[in-house]
């Protein structure tokens, strides 16, 4: 768990916002390269490592890259900046955050997100706690930037990249916070999967393909290259906590139905029953507004069941947290399917 918690710590803080992911699937890239396995990297720019099995029936293990984030909408003429949401977030979930504008030419300049009236000073309490929506929000600049000219003289432009800083922490009791745990502590599990399953020596009978996508916060990050004679399709993505949910931090969730329906029925059954034989902490959930890697390969027309599993994850799309028990009961289930 050592090396999955430091590579996690790893990826947690390097940026990979949808569509500009290269510097994390690097790291990604290089780590399987390094348990020996064929590796490769589709048009799209989804990783893929390969560990052939004994026959030519074939399983998919999902885990995604990509970030949520944010591009340069607009440049106005005070020089602060306006923003098109990458993903699925709330403005209020990102009012006060830090954040990065990367150029064409790949500078970062720092900024702030700010709430248009922010300032009680300013604008009196019941202005200031108006209700946060992205058309009110802003990206001051932490740069000589008081103009449209002075942001352009910067290298700034419409089309840039927002990175909002994740301020990752692995705490003494376990817990890891930050944001962007979605999914790339997904990612950490498939990673540590395969290196128990390169440490066993023992050929699984299917063909493993371990798939990292780069584009599924915008819905498409699966849809693509697939192998054939895929039999089951498994994505490795967080369990939400909430009030009305059973995920829990310290637990694998396995996700029975999403916004797009049920998973596979027998698929999601197996699973319980892998982790309930093996004393492997899970819980089973629905979740009414989510989707998943698993979902979009099925709707390219991929004929396999699917199924989702995941660490449980707090305050998802924002400051999230969830355990190192949870990532830990997530690589034991994984491993075990993918030995079966």
């Amino acid at each position: 768990m050592q090396n999955t918690m430091e590579f996690l710590m790893q990826l947690l803080r390097t940026r990979s916002v949808t569509g500009n992911t290269e510097l994390a699937s690097e790291i990604v890239k290089n780590r399987l390269d390094s348990l020996g396995l064929e590796v490769k990297v589709t048009n799209k720019g989804s990783v893929i490592a390969t560990m052939e099995g004994t026959t030519n029936d074939s399983a998919v293990i999902s885990a995604h890259i990509d970030t949520l984030g944010a591009v340069v909408s607009r440049i106005t003429p005070a020089g602060t900046l306006k923003y098109h949401c990458v993903g699925g977030f709330t403005a209020s979930s990102i009012e006060g955050e830090y954040c990065q504008v990367e150029t064409f030419t790949g500078k970062l300049i720092p900024g702030t997100i700010l709430y248009s009236k922010t300032s009680v000073h300013a604008y009196g309490k019941e202005k200031s706690s108006a209700r946060r929506i992205h058309d009110e929000m802003y990206i001051r600049l932490d740069d000589m930037a008081d103009s449209s000219d002075a942001v352009k003289e910067l290298g700034i432009s419409v089309g840039n990249y927002i990175h909002f800083e994740p301020r990752a922490q692995h705490l003494s009791t376990g817990y890891i916070k930050s944001r962007h745990i979605d999914d790339k502590s997904g990612v950490a599990v498939l990673v540590g999967v395969a290196a128990d399953l390169v440490k066993l020596k023992v050929k699984p009978q299917r063909n493993i393909h371990f798939l990292f996508t780069v584009h599924e916060e915008v819905g498409h990050g699966a849809a693509g290259w697939l192998p054939e004679n895929v039999s089951d399709f498994l994505a490795v993505d967080m369990g939400v906590c909430g009030v009305n949910q059973t995920s829990d931090e310290k637990k694998v969730t396995i996700c029975a139905a999403d916004s797009s329906g049920p998973y596979n029925y027998e698929l999601t059954k197996h699973l319980i029953n892998l982790a309930g034989m093996n004393n492997i902490p899970y819980v089973v959930d629905t979740f009414p507004f989510y989707g998943s890697d698993a979902g979009a390969a099925l709707k390219m027309g991929l004929d396999a069941r699917h199924a989702l599993v995941g660490p449980g994850v707090d305050t998802s799309h924002a400051i999230e947290r969830t355990h190192e028990k949870g990532i830990k009961a997530t690589i034991d289930l994984v491993t075990i399917f993918a030995m079966e």
